[in-house]
């Protein structure tokens, strides 16, 4: 390696992309080109540093595997910030692989690491938590470690272990520090204000109150029955329904929820759960069967006696009930949650980040930008949207996770 390429390299390493391009920007040979598109990706120019990199993957002969690998990590990086989710796995996988076989551990941990966090962004919780478990701590580079404690914190966040995710920040920020990279220790900062934010609102007859995530995790854990409509759940401690997809069921809960202690007449849940404003003996059966069903889903938790007016929910064993809704007013909070992290996503992204179809996606996204909450940047398939910070809010639990039935 020529002192030039060694420069650049040790520039990127302490995040100086403009010093490393100051040294290779004319240079057209594959070391370089790898170095250029890392250093583009630093400076948020993501689709040049994609096309640098495949470049360079391509220049490195039969020979070179390791340095093929290292492109091949690089550039699932750089996807990731674009948020483009859709690629296979195999390529990383394979890279990884060879990064092992050569004892590259450094670069065979950012893959890792890269891998981890796109599961984390498609709510596959244990599957990322799995891949944390193999990671030794004591072993990674003071980068990579902040970037590992960063995930872990998010991992226990969205699992509820509030006093983990504390210390998991702490130790990204130490691991930062260490690293002398000021836009990491940034991030993590940045990152830590989650615990501090209004995560969700607690509707009650007098008002609402906001809560910190501490507080909706010792909600969560108390025997009170919770109907979550940031999680789409209802539950009592260690007993969770998920809802997320019975919409029907959910609606119902909802408004069930909303006039507790109180009663909801049949034509206001006909038309929260089934959405028209007419309804005949076709709706008022199918809410019997609707009823029923959600009476059976919460057994043992709550009741839903039937009323001169229509039904009321009361909990068993004289339960407290807690309403929480997201942070914030709207019927796209999951979609705003995921916009919301400053990066411009694509609508098939958001639709495999949401489990739901591209097309629901883009009329939501519509709306969403009829209302100017949301913009979008190119045209056709280079279109991609982007949200502004929710500030002052947390979206963490507006986030894809997987709801296991207790």
């Amino acid at each position: 390696m020529d002192s030039l390429i060694s420069a650049a390299a040790r520039a990127l390493a302490t995040g100086d992309a403009l010093g490393a391009l100051k040294r290779v920007a004319l240079r057209e040979d594959p070391p370089a080109l790898a170095l250029r598109g890392i250093a583009m990706a630093q400076l948020g120019e993501h689709p040049l540093a994609r096309a640098l990199l495949r470049r360079a993957a391509r220049g490195f002969g039969a020979r070179e595997e390791l340095a093929r690998a290292r492109c091949i990590v690089a550039e699932a990086e750089v996807a990731l910030a674009e948020r483009d989710l859709a690629g296979s796995p195999r390529p990383l996988n394979s890279a990884l692989v060879t990064l092992e076989a050569h004892a590259d551990h450094a670069n065979a941990l950012q893959a890792r690491l890269v891998a981890t966090r796109k599961l984390l962004l498609l709510g596959q919780l244990q599957q990322a938590g799995a891949m944390l478990a193999q990671l030794d701590p004591q072993a990674l580079p003071s980068p990579l470690a902040a970037l590992a404690s960063l995930l872990r914190a998010e991992l226990a966040l969205r699992s509820w272990r509030i006093q983990a995710a504390r210390e998991a920040f702490a130790q990204a920020q130490d691991a930062a520090a260490r690293s002398g990279i000021p836009a990491l220790s940034a991030e993590v900062a940045e990152a830590r204000t989650a615990l501090e934010r209004t995560a969700a609102r607690r509707l009650a007859p007098g008002g609402e109150q906001a809560l910190r995530i501490d507080e909706v995790a010792a909600l969560l854990a108390s025997d009170a029955l919770v109907i979550d409509a940031c999680r789409r759940s209802l539950g009592a401690g260690p007993v969770q329904q998920p809802l997320a997809r019975r919409p029907v069921l959910f609606a119902l809960a909802h408004a069930l929820a909303a006039a507790w202690p109180g009663d909801v007449t049949r034509e206001t849940l006909i038309e929260r759960a089934f959405h028209t404003r007419a309804p005949d003996e076709t709706h008022r059966a199918r809410l019997r069967v609707e009823i029923g069903r959600l009476r059976a889903l919460a057994k043992g938790l709550a009741r839903i006696d039937a009323t001169p007016r229509g039904f009321a929910l009361q909990p068993e064993n004289a339960r407290e009930l807690v309403l929480l809704v997201p942070p914030f007013d709207g019927d796209q909070a999951g979609l705003l949650a995921l916009l919301s992290d400053g990066a411009a996503w694509s609508t098939s992204a958001l639709a495999l980040a949401l489990d739901t179809s591209q097309r629901t996606v883009q009329r939501a996204l519509a709306e969403l930008e009829a209302q100017q909450r949301v913009r979008c940047i190119g045209r056709a398939r280079t279109r991609r949207w982007l949200a502004p910070p929710l500030a002052g809010f947390t979206t963490i639990l507006l986030l894809p996770a997987a709801l296991a039935i207790g």
